[in-house]
């Protein structure tokens, strides 16, 4: 029986063609299949870091800054540094919020699959985000 790679979600199986380097024609080993780009899902998409009013009022602050540059460059650094830390603060409190709930759910039973289908999907929209920012 021929052992042929499992094809997941958001990945492509391995074509004959693809079994080695295209320049070296080396076999392609573990690393070179993982180093590539992941590639982005509809899904991934849907799920957001922050909620539109918060990306908004980020937005809205960094405009300023950016404005009071001219002004005041120490001062605007410094206001750059406070939000960038309120983002990583937010983002934070977002992510520990989520965990919060799937621990809650865990806690009142062993979960269906579909739920933790759901949960790692939304984990890997999490992580792929935050890796192409």
């Amino acid at each position: 029986m021929e052992s042929r790679p499992l094809e997941t979600e958001g990945t492509e199986r391995l074509d004959e063609d693809r079994t080695t380097d295209g320049d070296t024609g080396r076999p392609l080993g573990t690393e070179d299949l993982v180093a590539t780009e992941p590639q982005r899902t509809n899904e991934d998409e849907a799920q957001t870091l922050f909620e539109n009013a918060d990306v908004d009022r980020f937005r809205d602050s960094w405009q300023g800054i950016q404005t009071a540059f001219v002004d005041d460059p120490r001062r605007a650094v410094k206001e750059a540094d406070e939000l960038v830390a309120v983002v990583i603060q937010n983002l934070a409190t977002t992510f520990a919020d989520h965990k919060k709930e799937l621990e809650s759910a865990w806690s009142q039973g062993e979960p269906a699959t579909e739920d933790l289908r759901i949960a790692l999907r939304r984990y890997r929209s999490f992580f792929n985000q935050l890796l192409s920012a």
